[in-house]
């Protein structure tokens, strides 16, 4: 996986998780562990939708299984397939999620069934994503959550201050701070630009990035 496809999916990650924070009552799609964090909130009697917050978990685990299963069956009968599979199942749950957002609109219940469909689909599609890079063994940066992320980019900044940018040692530092930036920028860009374009056009925000998705794919297929 290279650095401009971390930085596209960072994008995708914080542009999904962002969308779906502000339409499902804070859930995380795709950092689900600040889903812990909601819970906590709703048992201190000031958050809302904990049974939401609770599916969260095993739709993403669920994600993450039928990633697994797909890719191994494709990986042994027909491996130049089984990367842009990966691809082709997020944009099918992604645009599963957009459909059952519409019909959900306007969201006012936190317990409908509709809205709590839509919420698993969403975390089921960053569940693909969260298990893509390790499925595939590639050594790219984690595009999902951006606390790792963070960590790396001030250690590695302290490290050129304290050893420079000379050597290999250090162009390696500093090829890797540069992604990093990257990924993290992205995934800022992302955020931003699903929530401003969930205000302007609702649910319907969510076939961009499928169309990325189905682009990323198409790439990947192309390149076999």
């Amino acid at each position: 996986m290279n650095q401009h496809e971390d930085t596209i999916l960072a994008l995708i990650a914080g542009y999904v998780d962002t969308l779906g924070f502000i339409a499902l009552f804070g859930l995380f799609t795709a950092h689900v562990t600040g889903n812990f964090v909601l819970i906590g909130a709703e048992v201190a009697g000031v958050g809302q939708g904990v049974l939401l917050k609770l599916l969260a978990f095993p739709s993403f685990i669920a994600g993450i299984a039928m990633s697994s299963v797909i890719f191994k069956f494709l990986e042994r009968h027909h491996a130049a397939q089984a990367a842009s599979a990966l691809y082709l199942l997020q944009a099918a749950l992604l645009t599963s999620f957009l459909v059952t957002g519409m019909l959900a609109t306007p969201i006012t219940d936190v317990s409908a069934a509709m809205v709590l469909i839509c919420g698993v689909l969403g975390t089921m599609a960053m569940g693909v994503q969260n298990a893509r890079g390790r499925l595939l063994q590639v050594t790219g940066l984690p595009n999902t959550v951006m606390t790792g992320n963070v960590t790396q980019v001030v250690l590695d900044v302290v490290e050129l201050i304290h050893r420079g940018t000379q050597g290999d040692h250090g162009q390696k530092v500093s090829g890797r701070l540069k992604s990093t930036l990257a990924a993290m920028g992205g995934f800022a860009v992302g955020a931003m630009a699903g929530a401003l374009a969930f205000v302007q056009v609702s649910f319907v925000a969510v076939a961009l990035p499928v169309a990325v998705l189905l682009f990323l794919a198409w790439k990947r297929r192309a390149a076999t």
